[in-house]
């Protein structure tokens, strides 16, 4: 299941909004808003319609930013955007510099662009595994569903599982994980009104005694090192102790020879 491809997530939002400050003689100017797609470029359109008051300028904005601003006094205003709508979809608005100010509103809209937190989530056997997935596309993720291995159904509350969904974000939570049950791939799948997306995500269950392997091997090293040692010092020793048993010798055999030549000059002396 591909991100974007249920739905007719193809489309753009066309919202026609109409300006709410007060114009000539009472009345309001409505404002056309339209969005077009050029060679992977999105241009925004405002047009007002009239009657309408005296225009010092324009400003687009997303949000509290300021995207472009200008002096012209045109009733159209247009904002281009570098890039696919999948990666710049939300709420955009043309500004009109009159008095009072005048304001339309242009959503690019698309299915679910669901993104995983992580790829790849690890955890010890016993412990709760937490899985998350997010959405940071427009609009909002109207419904959230986990699957495991891309076909078991996840209901919430159901064995050990706990889902946490909320609009643009949803969580899965695993109790007392089991190396031989949970371990495989999880799959988060958001919808709204233009389609769907899904992300996957990995989970690892590792035994308790995983922690121990880096000890245990260092333990290991430690005791092939010291039986190495004690075989060497084993081989050794009768070496060492034969060199000294002729090393002691050397003197009394000489001690022996002084002693003789010692009795042959007293004879002599008689």
């Amino acid at each position: 299941m591909a991100a974007g491809a249920v739905g007719s997530c193809g489309l753009l939002a066309l919202l026609l909004l109409g300006g709410l400050a007060a114009g000539v003689e009472g009345t309001s100017p409505d404002i056309t808003v339209h969005i077009s797609s050029v060679s992977d470029k999105l241009i925004l359109t405002c047009n007002m319609t009239a009657p309408y008051p005296a225009i010092e300028g324009h400003k687009w904005m997303r949000g509290d930013k300021t995207l472009q601003t200008d002096t012209e006094s045109s009733v159209f205003t247009s904002y281009t955007i570098e890039g696919k709508k999948e990666e710049h979809s939300g709420v955009y608005e043309c500004v009109y510099e009159t008095s009072p100010v005048i304001k339309g509103q242009v959503n690019i809209s698309v299915a679910p662009q669901v993104m995983a937190y992580k790829k790849s989530e690890h955890g010890n056997e016993g412990d709760t595994g937490v899985l998350t997935c997010k959405n940071p596309s427009f609009p909002p993720v109207s419904s959230w569903f986990w699957y495991k291995n891309g076909q078991e159904h996840i209901m919430n509350g159901s064995g050990r599982y706990i889902i946490k969904s909320s609009g643009n974000k949803t969580e899965l939570r695993i109790l007392k994980l089991n190396i031989e049950e949970d371990a495989g791939d999880y799959h988060c799948n958001g919808s709204n009104s233009y389609g769907s997306g899904t992300a996957t995500i990995n989970l690892r269950v590792r035994s308790r005694l995983a922690a121990l392997w880096p000890f245990l091997g260092i333990v290991a090293e430690v005791l092939v090192l010291v039986t190495i040692i004690f075989i060497y010092e084993k081989r050794r020793k009768p070496d060492e102790v034969l060199d000294d048993d002729d090393g002691g010798s050397a003197p009394l055999k000489s001690n022996a020879t002084n002693h003789k030549d010692k009795n042959v000059r007293q004879r002599n002396a008689n």
